[in-house]
C-alpha cells in the first residue's frame, strides 16, 4: 500500500462515530523520509475545515516555536492519534483511538522516523515500536495558555532540536 492509499482510506474512513460530525479527515503531512514525526491527539475545527494537521492557532504557534530552533515544519510529518475532529475537540474515547491506530502504525511504518514526538497527553497512547525515540512534550495549545507550561514547551522543544543534530 502506498502513501495515497492510505490518505485515500483516511479520508473515507467511517470506523468509528467521529466522521459524523466532521467536514474533512486529517491524515497528516510531511516527507515520507522524515527523520521527525510529530503526532497530536486529533485535528480541531481550522484542521477539520482545511483537512490539514495543526494549522490553527497552536498549529501556528507550534510552527513558529519549531522555527526559533532551527526545526522547519517541512521536514517533519505531523498527524494525530485520530483523524477525524472530536465533538467540542474533547479528548477521543479509547474507541476512537483504536480504531485510527492502525492507520497510524501504517504511518510511521512507513516513515520509520528516528525520533517521534507526542505532543499532549493523548498522543502517549502511540505505540511504542523498537529503534524509534520517543519525546513526549506538552501540546502547544496548553503552552499558548500557560507561562509555566510555555517555558517547559520552549525547553523541551531545544532539547529536541539537540535531539534531531545528534540523530
Amino acid at each position: 500500500m502506498l502513501m495515497d492509499e492510505l490518505n485515500r482510506q483516511i479520508y473515507g474512513c467511517k470506523k468509528c462515530r467521529l466522521w459524523q460530525g466532521a467536514k474533512h479527515g486529517v491524515p497528516g503531512e510531511g516527507p515520507l523520509n522524515a527523520k521527525v514525526m510529530l503526532i497530536g491527539q486529533n485535528p480541531g475545527a481550522d484542521e477539520d475545515e482545511l483537512g490539514r494537521p495543526f494549522v490553527g492557532r497552536a498549529g501556528k504557534f507550534l510552527t513558529k516555536t519549531l522555527a526559533e530552533y532551527g526545526i522547519k515544519r517541512e521536514d517533519i510529518f505531523i498527524t494525530n492519534i485520530v483523524k477525524h475532529v472530536s465533538p467540542e475537540n474533547r479528548k477521543p474515547y479509547s474507541d476512537e483511538v483504536a480504531a485510527c491506530l492502525p492507520y497510524l502504525i501504517t504511518q510511521i511504518s512507513f516513515i520509520k522516523p528516528k525520533i517521534i514526538v507526542l505532543l499532549g497527553a493523548s498522543a502517549k497512547e502511540t505505540p511504542r515500536i523498537d529503534g524509534i525515540e520517543y519525546i513526549q512534550v506538552i501540546h502547544p495549545s496548553a503552552a499558548m495558555r500557560f507561562t509555566k507550561m510555555r517555558e517547559k514547551f520552549r525547553k523541551q522543544i531545544a532539547e529536541l532540536a539537540k535531539r534531531i543534530k545528534q540523530n
